[in-house]
């Protein structure tokens, strides 16, 4: 499970498709953290406690992206309609309903596909540089869906994220922060992969699943999709480009995209406190 005590209280959910550990801090209107591949909600432990503060209730999931420590049932369905459709079950699984989604990277992808599938418990929505419309995955991993089908490729890519040299690798060139992530919780995105078969097995599904079909489908309803949405982009992401953001923020009815400087693509690495400030101000704004 994410180590970092700034999430608040260790809980766990049973789903049709396993279990699934979360973290809960604060009261008031609900608002659910979705991060992304080989990262878990250890990613948003410098954003959540301003935003609990502000009088809201944070849930922080460990997604089954390869940095769970729970792998869920063998029988799962893990594409990433599957995965959708798995928050969508955590959402009503605890009877929450307007729900906040905050997501980054492969999440931004997941909610968009959620929304597009099972929006009822939905009532905003805040993407912070994210997949979306051609680019699941982005060029420079598009190497690992097909590889994903390769027998042992899940253990071969967590092994090869052992060494210090290429655990910050993707970090050193600013592909995913600016900044360094702590070496704990740097250890708790990629121990899991590399110890446990299960999680392994979890994550070379969900891998082998990744397409661009997912998220142009989804694409194509979102203007149907009435509920406000932030844009919360880096904007000199190297692996989204602005660009991106302002061809998704046209397809909503009701988006707004903010630019956020000095940052890559993990904003809530690089930016918590500017993020958070974003999220509280978007999440208290009724709805129209």
């Amino acid at each position: 499970m994410a180590r970092s005590a700034s999430l608040g209280e260790a809980k766990k959910v049973e789903l049709p498709q396993g279990v699934l550990a979360y973290r809960e801090a604060g009261e008031g209107p609900p608002v659910v953290f979705v991060h992304g591949l080989l990262v878990n909600a250890d990613l948003w432990r410098n954003v959540v406690p301003a935003v609990a503060r502000a009088g809201h209730r944070c849930l922080s999931p460990d997604w089954p992206l390869g940095s769970h420590e729970i792998p869920v049932r063998p029988d799962a369905d893990l594409s990433p309609a599957g995965v959708a459709d798995l928050i969508a079950d955590f959402l009503e699984a605890l009877d929450l309903t307007d729900v906040t989604l905050v997501a980054n990277d492969t999440g931004g992808a997941l909610v968009q596909v959620l929304i597009s599938r099972r929006p009822e418990r939905v009532g905003r929505v805040v993407l912070a540089s994210c997949d979306a419309l051609e680019r699941f995955f982005p060029p420079i991993f598009r190497f690992l869906p097909p590889g994903a089908r390769l027998p042992g490729s899940a253990w071969v890519l967590a092994q090869a994220l052992r060494p210090r040299m290429f655990r910050r690798l993707p970090f050193t060139f600013g592909w995913l922060s600016r900044r360094p992530v702590p070496e704990p919780v740097m250890d708790s995105y990629l121990r899991p992969a590399r110890t446990d078969g299960g999680v392994r097995r979890d994550l070379r599904r969900f891998l082998a699943g990744v397409h661009r079909r997912y998220t142009l489908a989804a694409a194509g309803t979102f203007g149907a999709f009435d509920r406000p949405v932030l844009l919360a982009w880096a904007e000199d992401d190297r692996l989204f480009p602005m660009s991106l953001a302002r061809r998704l923020a046209d397809l909503f009815p009701d988006a707004r995209l903010v630019p956020v400087a000095d940052s890559a693509t993990f904003v809530p690495e690089d930016q918590p406190a500017v993020l958070a400030g974003l999220i509280t101000e978007f999440a208290g704004v009724p709805r129209r």
